[in-house]
């Protein structure tokens, strides 16, 4: 059975105290009603990471927006993925649609990015996702799976069953539109086919969530979905209330 997720990117919000009163509120929420199977990811700015550490507990896990593909060295700016673990750290982002456009991100790096977390053990939430205007053109299914590919296709089948696959379709990131339950369930199908193309039985293993715009309203037709197994939530999880209520439409 599928590992079913729920994580929250809060992107470049909260200050270090305002963190500290969400992840507390979320923690709270998460013990009191949260279903034992579903597992709770809230992937902070780098500032809160070690204070989030100390006021979450055992139902949810802590996890950072992104990591330097090196060790250590003379990176300035940038974090290991040993210092991630070091705070407790047990996901990671890897390639969100924010990171390949804004900071030109390639596939080779992101598989670069996948490889260091994985060696210091850390769970990669790796995404992929294509524009509207991809979509448009009927070349989306293409272009996502060229992204799997050449960013994770090099792993053994032992080390690509630890990695959790976040399905973005760009067009439904902070703009309100939601990709229909059929056409979600439809390119998170596709995706997996594609794993197995390569893995084989391996890909009904691993978890695929949806990141496009999922709010509790929203949430229980996409996670009722066959191959939808989660979500990466943006907005949404930055209210305790709305993150804990979309966990629960499962």
């Amino acid at each position: 059975m599928r590992k079913k997720v729920i994580a929250g990117n809060w992107k470049m919000n909260k200050t270090l105290e305002e963190g500290v009163t969400l992840a507390s509120e979320v923690a709270n929420m998460a013990k009191d009603e949260l279903p034992g199977d579903v597992h709770l990811v809230m992937c902070v700015p780098y500032i809160s990471l070690a204070s989030v550490s100390k006021v979450i507990n055992d139902k949810v896990a802590l996890g950072a927006q992104n990591v330097y593909q090196k060790e250590s060295g003379a990176f300035t700016g940038e974090i290991s993925a040993p210092m991630l673990k070091s705070v407790g750290t047990k996901y990671v982002i890897i390639g969100h649609s924010e990171r390949r456009e804004y900071f030109a991100e390639t596939n080779q790096q992101l598989a670069d990015k996948v490889n260091i977390s994985l060696a210091n053990g850390l769970t990669p939430l790796f995404c992929c996702g294509e524009t509207l205007a991809q979509r448009e053109k009927g070349i989306h299914i293409d272009f996502v799976n060229t992204q799997l590919t050449e960013s994770l296709f090099h792993l053994s089948p032992e080390d690509f069953k630890k990695v959790v696959i976040a399905y973005e379709p760009i067009w439904a990131i902070g703009t309100g539109v939601t990709a229909s339950d059929e056409q979600a369930q439809e390119m998170h199908a596709k995706i997996r086919e594609h794993l197995a193309s390569k893995y084989g039985t391996v890909a009904e293993e691993i978890s695929i969530l949806y990141g496009g715009s999922m709010k509790p309203d929203n949430a229980k037709g996409l996670l009722a979905c066959k191959d939808i197994d989660g979500g990466l939530i943006g907005g949404a999880s930055l209210k305790a209330r709305d993150f804990i209520d979309i966990a629960k439409s499962y």
